[in-house]
Parts: C-alpha cells; structure tokens; sequence
C-alpha cells in the first residue's frame, strides 16, 4: 500500500469513527466496504476488527455511566454461540456477496412486523440479535445495520444507545478478529504499524464525536441515524450487486 493510499485510509479511519461516535453507528459499515475494495477478505475483515474493537471499546468507556449491562450480556451469549456454529464451518464470504447481505440487513430488520421487531430491553431479543449479529459478522464484516435497528426499536435515550451498542460491538468485533484471524483457512494479517495507526485514528475520531452528540436531541438523532442507515443500505446493495454481476 503507498503511503499516499495509507494516508487517505487513516482519514478515513478518523471520519468512519467520528461518524460511528455521534449515532453509534454506520461508520464501520463505510470502513469494512473502503476495506474490502482494497484488500483481501480475511486481512479486510482482521483490521476492520482491530479498528472497530478499538473505537467502540473507546466509546464504551468514555460513555460507561450509560452502558446497559443487560443488553451487553445478551449480546455476549448470543454471539458467542453463533461464533460456536460458524467455527465448524470456517466459512470466508465473497466480496460481492458480503456487500448484498451488508445493504440488506437493515430492511430485512425493519420489515419484520412489529411484534416480533427486536428490542434491545427484551434479553432473548438480545440473544438472537447476538446471534444473528455474529453471523453478519461472519458474512459481511460488521452487524451494525442490524443493530442500529435494534437499538432503535427500544425506549433507550440517545447516550445508552451509543454506549450500550459500542460495548456489544466491542464483543462482536473481538470474536470476528479471532474468527478471521486465527481461525480460518489463510487467516487475515494486520501489519503492527498500520494496526497501531488504525488504532490512534479511531480513538481520534471518537473523541472528536463527544462534543457533537452532546449537541443532539433524541429527535435529531433518532431521525438522521434512520437516514443514514438508509442510504448506506441502498449504496452497498447496489455495489455487492455490481461486483456479483463483474467479477
């Protein structure tokens, strides 16, 4: 990689983690597609992990008064027995295919009927948006669409979304860098200087967030981060599309 590419990828670092430190998400939804036009699947998805477990754990403490633990805990059970399945499997996604499933997870969340919508107050709710959480991990890089969507759909105020969410993703991002890291055939490889650098840039990005989150209201927030899950779900079904069609 040039360092001209570097530079622009550590910019990009900075602003994905800006993005995901004010609505708690949809930046690492940008990063792993950026990453995964410039990498290979396994090393993509191992530095999306150390990036995204560096930002949200960062999240995770700088909001820590608002985490809440029930909601993480049944997160952690679910992905964790979803990383038990896939671990039989070994499976390592196309990119294309990756990117289909990353634009449709969050219409596939929003079209589910009310009653059975995931709400994040419901700890079997937790548990299987865990487990289904992990499996897109596994398929496209990330859970976030999903996610969001879930942390939407209960009565959480914008600080518990943000810090609730950064620590179930800090979770899922550490189990996906063992799964592409360690666990499959040719496993992902982080470069030590560009993990450190990956690093600092997310921290960065996030603690530059802090200021503008405290600015929202619920309503803003709330309305902005149902847009950009939108668009982002639309531009990555339309690119995982495109690759299936040329590739």
């Amino acid at each position: 990689m040039t360092p001209a590419l570097t530079a622009m990828l550590l910019l990009t670092m900075v602003g994905t983690s800006l993005l995901s430190g004010v609505f708690g998400m949809a930046g690492g939804l940008v990063l792993v597609g950026v990453l995964l036009v410039l990498m290979p699947v396994q090393d993509a998805m191992a530095l999306h992990a150390v990036t995204q477990i560096s930002s949200n754990g960062w999240r995770a403490v700088l909001w820590w008064r608002h985490i809440r633990p029930m909601p993480v805990v049944a997160h952690a059970v679910g992905c964790v027995l979803a990383l038990g399945a896939w671990s039989l499997v070994l499976l390592v996604p196309q990119r294309g295919v990756a990117l289909l499933l990353l634009g449709l997870s969050p219409f596939i969340a929003q079209a589910l009927p009310p009653r059975i919508r995931p709400n994040p107050e419901k700890p079997l709710h937790g548990m299987i948006v865990g487990a289904v959480s992990m499996t897109l991990m596994v398929l496209t890089g990330v859970s976030g669409p999903l996610l969001d969507r879930h942390f939407l759909g209960g009565r959480l105020d914008r600080r518990e979304i943000v810090a609730t969410k950064a620590a179930c993703q800090a979770i899922g991002h550490s189990l996906k860098l063992v799964y592409f890291g360690a666990l499959v055939v040719d496993a992902g490889r982080v470069d030590p200087w560009l993990g450190a650098m990956a690093v600092l840039a997310s921290m960065t990005g996030t603690m530059l967030a802090k200021r503008v989150l405290e600015a929202m209201t619920d309503a803003s927030y709330r309305l902005w981060a149902g847009r950009i899950v939108t668009v982002l779900g639309v531009f990555y079904i339309g690119q995982g599309g495109w690759l299936l069609l040329t590739e």
